[in-house]
């Protein structure tokens, strides 16, 4: 004899079974009949969910109007079915891969164990039950339904097929577009090589070694330089343009749609008491908002923070099996399959985005077409005044997310993404395998590969604020990670030159190169670069003698001229970010920048040792917070 959880009732599709559909008893009645519901809640929903394509339980539990318990009570009543305890009654992983992971969690299925010639099968959609058992597989007989909720549902398939998913997770992007091939000893064996041939080189002829580096540095500084005008030209233009435009109506969204946003979690013990009010002033309408704090198996700390803290139903927890890589991306690409939104979103642990940031997104969204895959926003900084490392990151993000990828994206180049404020059609996002596992600046990558596609990334101005890393060597390993994943990058993109050029076409395959190769050339070469000032003060060089005068000084010139539009760049990027007060600041900047020479030799030195080493960023450590800082500073461009 079955337990009393397994005494469920049979759906058989027989032609009056629509019938009987239709007789059902509302949802709200029997809730309200159960007293679990105020009626005047309950007229608040059915008006919720006349304009909104959302089940009323759904909105319900969004709002705290009732629990989960009395909801799944009174759909049992509603559906004559039973409830299962999916703790107490495991599914047999068989049946789940007979019926396959990614529909179990698409169509909110679960077969849960044979009874006889019949199948149990668990859902947290018994409306759209009958349906969905025409497609199950013929040997599972005649389907029984169990009642579930989706998160225990989630749980089970986790619990039953973690291994399974975990490494889907790490291998969701295709081979040929990983940076996995670094696993090999190939790539690691022509960079010794190279560095070999380049010791030999200095060790020959040292004068035409540094000649030819040199001569390299500045070939890459004049196309950066280059690079950086025309962006600051193109956000120039576009902002006169968009000032002489009239205000046209915009067209109505009929429903808004779900937006999941997953917040990878990694050792937040001082972030998560912040992380959970702050996302609680996002005003997207709770019912269609799904944040999901993405945390790992192992991460006890930050896990037991969040057992702790009273999370609002709009807000969930999945965790990631252990597994022998520990990235974000890979944290990312488990969460992705239990998503509810056909927009995802990431956010990072220390953001503090803009109230009505979400609404911007999904407007902006509807206004573009299906070409326009992915949204990012923009990122500042609220411990700017902490000290002179902040005062710098802050004044080098405001240029770059006010100036260079609006620029860039408005040049029509591939655009580098940032690691947060990232929004994607998911479809999309699940064509292009998710993120690259093993990739470390892995949002940078998928900007390439979204390019490659076809897709176009936009910017909007929407603020999100973060945590400003303020202290040297985090900032020196933090930047180490993000310029080898560059690396990863480039090599991943340039194994079939061909391929990328006739992907890209020729104008955004020079612009990434200059972002990405220059990029690392750049601060490579930085020592080489800083010589220069010898000549403009009259000191000896290495190449006086070998060069003319005239080339020196030509050199040197376009040295000087490069940070003068750095300058230049800075401080337009703060006073659109409207932090005028670091104007003063961004000469120094002339300092801040060469340290990221220590970083990349350390990125060098783990593409050979440790590729996949992920070394994380420590947020907490300021004490400022967004709600400390003046109010104007917080004012969008």
């Amino acid at each position: 004899m079955s337990p009393p959880a397994l005494r469920l009732a049979r759906t058989n599709d027989a032609p009056g079974k629509a019938r009987v559909h239709r007789l059902r008893r509302p949802l709200g009645d029997i809730l309200v009949e159960m007293g679990a519901l105020d009626p005047g809640d309950l007229l608040k929903a059915l008006a919720l969910q006349g304009r909104q394509n959302l089940r009323l339980g759904d909105i319900l539990l969004a709002h705290g109007m009732v629990s989960e318990g009395d909801l799944l009570a009174a759909l049992s009543r509603q559906y004559n079915a039973q409830p299962i305890d999916l703790r107490a009654s495991p599914p047999d992983p068989r049946l789940i891969d007979a019926v396959g992971i990614q529909r179990c969690l698409g169509d909110g299925i679960l077969p849960v164990r044979r009874l006889g010639g019949a199948t149990i099968i668990a859902t947290s959609r018994p409306e759209h039950f009958i349906a969905q058992r025409r497609r199950l597989p013929a040997d599972f007989g005649d389907p029984i339904m169990a009642l579930c909720n989706e998160r225990d549902l989630h749980r089970a398939v986790i619990d039953s097929r973690n291994i399974t998913l975990a490494r889907a997770a790490e291998t969701r992007v295709a081979e040929d577009e990983s940076c996995r091939f670094w696993y090999q000893s190939g790539p690691r064996n022509i960079m010794l090589t190279f560095a070999a041939a380049l010791l030999a080189l200095f060790v020959l002829s040292p004068v035409l070694c540094v000649a030819l580096l040199t001569a390299w540095a500045v070939f890459t500084l004049a196309a950066a330089t280059g690079l950086k005008a025309l962006a600051a030209g193109a956000v120039w233009r576009e902002r006169r343009r968009a000032a002489r435009e009239p205000d046209l109506p915009k067209p109505e969204i009929a429903s808004l749609p779900v937006v999941s946003v997953l917040v990878p979690l990694f050792r937040e013990e001082d972030i998560v008491s912040r992380l959970i009010p702050r996302l609680s002033r996002l005003t997207y309408p709770k019912e269609l908002l799904d944040i999901c704090l993405v945390t790992e198996e192992d991460d006890t700390v930050t896990r037991a923070m969040l057992d702790k803290a009273d999370l609002p139903h709009w807000m969930r927890v999945i965790t990631v099996p252990r597994g022998p890589l520990k990235t974000k991306p890979r944290a990312l690409n488990f969460a992705l399959d239990f998503c509810r939104g056909t927009i995802v979103g990431v956010y990072d642990a220390e953001d503090a985005p803009a109230p009505d940031q979400i609404h911007r997104i999904v407007r902006r969204f509807h206004e573009r077409g299906p070409d326009v895959a992915c949204i990012q926003g923009v990122l500042d900084y609220y411990n700017s005044r902490a000290n002179w490392f902040a005062r710098c990151f802050t004044i080098e993000y405001n240029s770059w997310f006010r100036l260079m990828l609006p620029g860039i994206a408005a040049l029509g180049l591939v655009v580098p993404l940032g690691g947060t404020t990232l929004f994607f059609r998911r479809d999309v996002l699940e064509e292009l395998g998710g993120w690259d596992a093993h990739n470390v600046t892995e949002d940078a990558d998928l900007g390439v590969r979204l390019a490659r596609r076809g897709y176009r990334t936009e910017l909007i101005d929407s603020v999100t604020e973060e945590e400003a890393n303020c202290r040297l060597w985090p900032w020196v390993k933090q930047r180490s990670r993000w310029l080898k994943g560059y690396a990863m990058t480039w090599s991943t993109h340039m194994r079939r030159p061909g391929l990328l050029w006739r992907q890209l076409g020729a104008w955004r395959f020079i612009g990434f190169q200059i972002m990405f190769l220059g990029t690392l050339s750049q601060f490579l070469l930085v020592p080489l670069l800083w010589s220069l000032w010898l000549v403009m003060l009259g000191l000896p060089h290495p190449l006086t003698g070998v060069l003319s005068p005239l080339a020196m000084q030509v050199m040197s010139g376009l040295f000087v001229g490069a940070e003068v539009l750095n300058i230049a760049i800075g401080m337009a990027g703060t006073a659109l970010a409207g932090k005028r007060y670091l104007w003063a600041w961004v000469p120094t900047t002339h300092f801040y920048f060469p340290l990221a020479a220590l970083a990349t030799y350390k990125a060098v030195f783990e593409m050979v040792s440790k590729p996949f080493y992920w070394d994380k960023t420590q947020h907490g450590v300021s004490q400022s917070s967004p709600e400390a800082e003046p109010a104007p500073l917080r004012e969008a461009a």
